[in-house]
């Protein structure tokens, strides 16, 4: 049985909140009788994007299992890959920050949805020609599961909606080509969801920083998001059939 852990929106800046809800979620994994066989952060990682808080985030997302991180809309490709990644940014530092883990009988591939200086998500030709070959390295018997930050598809929420990832004919016409990718992972939403695209699951993660209100709980100006729910994260489970299971859970701050 293969689990993964799957964590989104923290949004660290430098306040206590942010940090405190971040630390409880993954001091609730480390914590945990059983060793994941992987904890993925999809995406808007640091509030505002600066040194500072990816300095924080690097402490906050230290961990015994092994972890993966995309960015999202509210991140900096090459803030992000310098200093969290302890990457050098080279040449090219605003190129896309895709990851690959290859673990015992699965693969995961996070793609950088994120548009520099835009909020709505779009995969790069350099991320969806990556990503064909990482599936193409992979044998068929082996499920791939592909992250990112925005979903491809709309989830009845209009401000979500509206900044959601575009251009996904490609991601489908791809996901055609190779049966063995399983399921898609997503964030974005600060809420958890799970509908479908291009014939597989497709899972998004709660928010951890905030919860947003769906359309029909938000009477009046209430504002779209609730601070005072609990942050929340998701468990993929892969069988050994290839199905995926997803479980979500509260954590207490």
């Amino acid at each position: 049985m293969i689990v993964i852990a799957h964590v989104s929106d923290i949004h660290v800046d430098l306040e206590r909140r942010s940090a405190d809800r971040t630390r409880a979620v993954m001091r609730y994994l480390e914590d945990l009788p059983y060793d994941l066989a992987a904890v993925l952060v999809t995406g808007d990682i640091a509030d505002h994007a600066t040194p500072d808080e990816y300095a924080v985030v690097r402490e906050l997302l230290t961990s015994r299992h092994p972890l993966l991180v995309c960015p999202g809309n509210h991140d900096d490709r090459a803030v992000l890959r310098k200093v969290l990644l302890s990457e050098e940014t080279g040449t090219r530092p605003y190129a896309p920050v895709n990851q690959v883990f290859r673990g015992e009988g699965f693969v995961i591939a996070l793609c950088d949805s994120s548009v520099p200086g835009r909020d709505e998500g779009h995969l790069e030709d350099e991320t969806i020609g990556w990503l064909d070959a990482v599936l193409d390295a992979t044998p068929r018997e082996v499920p791939v599961l592909v992250g990112f930050h925005h979903p491809p598809v709309p989830l009845h929420l209009p401000y979500v909606d509206g900044i959601r990832q575009f251009g996904e004919e490609r991601l489908s016409a791809l996901a055609d080509r190779h049966p063995h990718l399983t399921a898609f992972l997503a964030g974005h939403a600060h809420t958890a969801a799970a509908t479908t695209f291009a014939g597989r699951p497709l899972l998004v993660a709660p928010g951890v920083v905030s919860t947003i209100r769906l359309p029909w709980e938000r009477p009046g100006t209430h504002p779209h998001v609730h601070l005072d729910q609990p942050p929340a994260l998701a468990f993929h489970v892969l069988g050994e059939d290839g199905r995926v299971t997803t479980h979500y859970r509260t954590v207490m701050v």
